[in-house]
């Protein structure tokens, strides 16, 4: 049987592997088409308004931005991962914006070639950071024992980390026992698993030394 949908996509984007994510975890199938951002072909051009990915092709119909097309794919089925009650699911939207603006920041910190940047960058993560471990349920989840949208943002962020903790001890994530908690179940979950390519290690730090950011030089 033909996927419903088709999941076009890029190697390195968190936001491909969060849409992935919701994907599996609702067991929707879906086929993915990976593109070139640094050469973007005609079809994609035509199709993205915004000229990036996660897009979600439906039949005729296109979706872009991963916010909306998770929603969208919350909308659709019968197995919610948002909560039922509506201040709950606010909630979960807000934090799922703290996740996306801490991506933002994990931009810079990838990017930078100046320190005095990356140290106020570091700072402002590690606050984050601070303010999702007081939001963190007991476990294995954000939110307890159900798997979230939450859950699905925050995977692709921790999977930075497990590449910068192998080039330096940038301190954001020390001492938070919950965030480490979350972070290891997150890693085994196996939609987390699949949402990235097996290199997907290797093809980060590709990307990092061809932009010779200072955090390359950080010890």
């Amino acid at each position: 049987m033909t996927a419903p949908y088709t999941l076009v996509s890029f190697d390195l984007c968190p936001y491909v592997q969060r849409a992935a994510i919701v994907l599996a975890e609702k067991g929707i199938p879906f086929a993915r088409r990976d593109v070139d951002l640094s050469d973007k072909p005609d079809w994609f051009t035509t199709i993205s308004p915004l000229g990036k990915v996660p897009l979600l092709i439906a039949g005729q119909e296109v979706l872009f931005e991963s916010a909306v097309i998770v929603e969208y794919l919350e909308e659709v089925t019968a197995t919610p991962l948002h909560p039922v009650d509506p201040l709950a699911r606010a909630r979960h939207r807000a934090w799922m914006e703290v996740g996306s603006s801490i991506l933002g920041d994990i931009w810079v910190v990838e990017t930078t070639k100046d320190s005095v940047t990356l140290n106020q960058k570091i700072t402002i993560l590690r606050d984050k950071f601070l303010r999702v471990e007081t939001a963190l349920s007991d476990g294995p989840w954000f939110a307890g024992d159900r798997f979230s949208i939450v859950d699905a943002v925050f995977a692709p962020v921790f999977r930075y980390f497990d590449v910068f903790d192998q080039i330096t001890d940038l301190g954001i994530l020390t001492g938070l026992p919950k965030l480490a908690a979350w972070r290891a179940a997150l890693a085994a979950r196996p939609s987390v698993i699949a949402a990235a390519r097996p290199d997907y290690p290797d093809l980060l730090r590709a990307f990092l030394r061809r932009h010779d950011g200072v955090l390359l030089r950080r010890t």
